[in-house]
Order: C-alpha cells, then sequence, then structure tokens
C-alpha cells in the first residue's frame, strides 16, 4: 500500500497532523520533496511539535522515516531539529530515519544568494522564505549542486565545492557590497561540521524502499505546500521550486517505477497563504484580523502571518484534480464556529465573465470572487467525534463544500489534536 497526503491549496492545510494521526497504519514514512521553508505542526500525547524536515511520522514509535532524493537538505538546520526533537525525549537514530544519498544540500551559500535577490527584486519579490530553497533547487538542474551522498566521499567533495564555489562567487559578486562572498574554507567547515553528524543516515533510499514494499510495507507520502505553490501547476512564479503534486511522490522518494494506491487530499474549511502572489478570496481588515486570530494563522516555518479569505472553491477543485485525490481531509471546520454567515468563494469573475475554472498566469491576478453565503453553525464542535455530534449547519457545510469540489470527505478535524477529528459517513 503506498498512500500520498498532499496539500490542496496554498499550503498549511494540516498535512502534518493527517499524517500523525494515520501513520499508525503504515511502516514507512517519507518526504519527498522540499526544503525547511515551510512547516508541519503536529499536536499529539508526546506535546508540540514543528517539524521543517523530518517526516511527521519520527514522532510515531516503531514507525521508520525517509529523506527521499527530492528534498533539499540545510544540514545545520536538521542537526538543529533532530536536537529539539531530542530535547523533547523523541529519539532520532539511523534506525528510524534515512537520509537519501540522492538528497540535495542547501548550503549557506544558497540563503545568501536568496537574501540577495529577494533584497533585488524590492516590491516585486516573490515571498521567498530567503531560505535558499530556490538556489539549491536551481544549482540542482545547473548540474553544480551537492548530494548527501558527497559527504561520503570527503576527497571527491573537497574538488567538487572548490569548483562550485569559485562559480558561486561570480554569481554573489553581482549584487554588489553588503552580500556575504562565499569562502571555500568557511563552507568546507560548516560541511564538515555539521555533514559528519548526518553521516550515519544517509542511505541507497531507492534499494531500502524497494525492498521494503516488496517484503510487504506499507509507505505513507508526505507532501510539503500545496498544489497550488508545485512549481509546474501552481501559481508560479510566487510557487515553491520542487514538485508538490502527488504523482511525483514516488519519484522523489526513490521509487519512480512504482505507482500510488492512494492519495488523500488535505484542504482546510476556509483558505489561507502564506507568501506573495495572487489570492482571489484574501480578506482584508477586521473581518481578515477575527479569522486570523480564530485559525492562528501564523506559518509554522517563518511564524510570518498568514493571508486568509473564505473558502475557495474554482482553486480547490483544480487542486483536487492535479493532486488525483481520492479522498479529502478538511481541517479546521471548528475555527468557523464564531460566523453567523460563511463565506464561500463558488466563480471568479475575469474581464466580466464568470468562470468556474481555475485559471493560470495574469488571469489570475485579474480574477475577482463570486461569494454565496451559507448559514454558520455558531457551535463550538471540538468536542465532536461523529458525525451525529455536529450541528446540521455544520453537517451541510462540509456536504456543500463535498459536492462543489467533486471529491468525498473522508476526514474532518475539529481541532489540532491528534484525536480531534470525525469520519463521515
Amino acid at each position: 500500500m503506498l498512500t500520498a497526503i498532499t496539500g490542496i491549496n496554498w499550503g498549511d492545510e494540516g498535512k502534518g497532523r493527517m499524517v500523525d494521526l494515520l501513520s499508525e497504519s503504515y511502516d514507512i514514512i517519507c518526504r519527498y520533496q522540499g526544503g525547511n521553508n515551510a512547516g508541519h505542526t503536529v499536536i499529539n500525547d508526546k506535546g508540540k511539535f514543528i517539524l521543517n524536515l523530518l517526516p511527521s511520522g519520527i514522532l510515531r514509535d516503531g514507525a521508520a522515516n525517509v529523506m527521499g532524493g527530492g528534498m533539499a537538505v540545510d544540514l545545520e538546520h536538521l542537526c538543529g531539529e533532530i536536537d529539539a526533537l531530542s530535547a523533547k525525549g523523541v529519539s532520532v537514530t539511523p534506525e528510524n530515519l534515512k537520509i537519501s544519498d540522492k538528497a540535495f544540500i542547501c548550503l549557506p551559500y544558497h540563503k545568501a544568494q536568496d537574501i540577495a535577490e529577494e533584497d533585488r527584486l524590492g516590491d516585486k519579490k516573490y515571498g521567498s522564505t530567503r531560505r535558499g530553497i530556490a538556489p539549491v533547487y536551481g544549482d540542482k538542474y545547473m548540474k553544480k549542486g551537492l548530494r548527501m551522498g558527497d559527504l561520503l566521499e570527503p576527497a571527491a567533495l573537497k574538488q567538487k565545492l572548490a569548483d562550485i564555489v569559485e562559480w558561486k562567487n561570480i554569481t554573489l559578486k553581482g549584487y554588489g557590497q553588503g552580500y556575504e562572498i562565499s569562502d571555500l574554507s568557511a563552507v568546507a567547515d560548516w560541511l564538515e561540521k555539521f555533514g559528519n553528524r548526518l553521516v550515519p543516515y544517509i542511505t541507497d533510499v531507492t534499494e531500502y524502499l524497494y525492498s521494503a514494499v516488496g517484503s510487504g510495507k506499507k509507505v505513507l507520502f508526505e507532501a510539503q505546500l500545496g498544489a497550488l505553490r508545485d512549481i509546474d501547476y501552481g501559481i508560479y512564479p510566487y510557487t515553491t521550486s520542487s514538485q508538490c503534486l502527488a504523482a511525483y511522490a514516488p519519484i522523489g522518494a526513490g521509487i519512480p517505477g512504482m505507482r500510488l494506491d492512494r492519495v488523500v487530499g488535505v484542504m482546510k474549511a476556509y483558505s489561507s497563504c502564506v507568501g506573495e502572489g495572487p489570492f482571489t478570496v484574501e480578506m482584508f481588515g477586521d473581518e481578515a484580523r477575527a479569522l486570523r486570530e480564530a485559525g492562528a494563522e501564523y506559518g509554522a516555518a517563518t511564524g510570518r502571518p498568514r493571508r486568509v479569505g473564505g473558502f475557495d472553491v474554482p482553486a480547490s477543485r483544480y487542486g483536487v484534480k492535479v493532486q488525483g485525490a481520492d479522498e479529502i481531509a478538511l481541517t479546521k471546520l471548528d475555527v468557523l464556529a464564531y460566523l453567523d454567515k460563511i463565506p464561500v468563494c463558488v466563480a471568479y469573475e475575469i474581464d466580466g465573465e464568470r468562470t468556474g475554472a481555475f485559471p493560470s498566469g495574469d488571469a489570475l491576478v485579474r480574477a475577482k470572487p463570486v461569494f454565496e453565503y451559507l448559514e454558520g453553525f455558531k457551535t463550538d464542535v471540538s468536542k465532536c467525534r461523529k458525525i451525529g455530534d455536529l450541528p446540521q449547519a455544520a453537517v451541510n457545510y462540509v456536504r456543500f463544500v463535498e459536492k462543489a469540489v467533486g471529491c468525498p470527505i473522508k476526514y474532518v478535524s475539529v481541532g489540532a489534536g491528534r484525536d480531534d477529528y470525525i469520519v463521515m459517513g
């Protein structure tokens, strides 16, 4: 059984809490793309955790975890994440964490380049987290990257690093005064300091996963961000720099010849978005502040206030389609309890024409939301554990969303804890 848990919208949908919930039924949990530019928040019996690089299954006793070849790994950040978990009593060892030898390394000069470029763009910036992710993936496709497996060959690594730093300095010097220029010895020291700690975790993940699946092990793939941030099918260029879609999960994990059996798409009962780019349903002023505070909408990786708005049907229907979702987990239904009327964007108006499709490019920038308002349920639903416990207005809202996006909603979360959810009938 190969299952992917993916985001339907802009990210921050609550994928981590769903991985933590469903991982009980899986042997291996695998992150297959992205870096530490986003976070998954998990609350369970061990406490509250924010994970940027480690798979959320690291919190599940007995589960093996994989960081796939499609990831970009900041060695320093990963060491810090492991230390933070250890301080809370969560053990991270080579037995429960395997890092692909094909995963790319995010180095200090990547962060310097990311910061310099965002500063250069000014008001036209893409909303980068300034953690070096775009430059890492750029170097990957320029064939000038370093991979985790390079840490196993120190002599060869030294020469590769010298060649890359020489080339990278040419790029960084173009940004002028005030930006860090990579020093070869400093970068080499950084690699040695943090890389040596991670060497025991480096694994031929392709061989490991094929062997595991062949012996009947079940694998759960964990995506970072959501469909609308995918580099190919998202709101380009305001996207991440990797493929967030479920179809990429076996490839990014390390088993490209395998096929998924199930895709669980995760979306909120309303909309939220971190970063720049078109966000058609965005609320402003007091209306936005009320929803942001009710949902505690602040970025897990950056702490930035999230942009918020009503549920977006065209965006979500598109996300369901490109993710190939078989079923949906709808999160944060409880947050909407304060509303008398719940806003739902059912269509867009673009240049005077109404459409239910999700456009790309500049047409999306010109899109205006067409709202309908559903009856609010005005009741605390956080203690509900079955569909019969929900007020009828809440059930009606869930069913409306389900029909609108064209995919069955199986799970509804009504709180942040592991057990705060309902399985819909």
